[in-house]
């Protein structure tokens, strides 16, 4: 699948398919836990559940996020705040993501920790800040 958008939702500043669509849609295993944050906020954006819950670690992924059940959200940015490697196999990132649900605008700041395990990082879950 190949999505013409001319700056990625992770807020790179590059097109998507210069950017995470080498993540979501060529398979390409992310480096390090910041970029595995920002390419799953930019399968939020896509309502890319397949890729959310393949990156989601086994023993806290829940068999389904429902993307589209209940009300649209639009995605407005993301703003990474921290990443920090506490070793080789753990990270953390503290986020911040803005949306709007029916005109109403949030945002979610988080600590989200990852795991890294058998060549690949996986979001594991995080506090909500």
């Amino acid at each position: 699948m190949v999505i013409n958008i001319v700056h990625c939702a992770c807020g790179s500043n590059k097109k998507y398919i210069d950017c995470c669509a080498r993540y979501l849609d060529e398979g390409e295993i992310a480096s390090n836990a910041e970029v595995l944050m920002c390419s799953r906020y930019t399968a939020y954006t896509l309502g890319r559940e397949d890729y959310l819950l393949a990156t989601w670690y086994h023993s806290t992924r829940p068999t389904s996020l429902r993307l589209a059940d209940g009300p649209y959200r639009k995605w407005l940015n993301l703003e990474v705040k921290h990443h920090e490697q506490l070793s080789p196999d753990y990270a953390i990132v503290e986020f911040i993501a803005r949306y709007k649900v029916c005109g109403r605008a949030y945002r979610l700041h988080e600590i989200s920790r990852f795991v890294y395990q058998a060549g690949r990082w996986f979001y594991v879950d995080g506090d909500i800040l």
